[in-house]
């Protein structure tokens, strides 16, 4: 039994790490083009790009002084 739960715990790891467990959100690159003075906030101070991507949101760290991780635009 104790095997069984190794290779269960093995199997879990390696797919969380493979990036395969992870939900993708689906965002068009054009709904990352906002102005960086229209971004809205949708993160917390440090976020990672990933954290970033797994609440649905852009992220785009090249201009000091605004959101890194803001509300994508709408599709309409």
């Amino acid at each position: 039994m104790e095997a069984r739960a190794l290779w269960l715990l093995l199997l879990v790891l390696a797919l969380g790490s493979s990036g395969w467990a992870e939900q993708d959100v689906g965002l068009l690159e054009s709904q990352c083009v906002v102005l960086a003075k229209e971004r809205v906030n949708c993160g917390y101070p440090a976020i990672s790009q990933e954290d970033c991507s797994n609440r649905g949101c852009c992220f785009d760290s090249k201009t000091p002084g605004v959101p890194w991780c803001f509300k994508p635009l709408q599709e309409e």
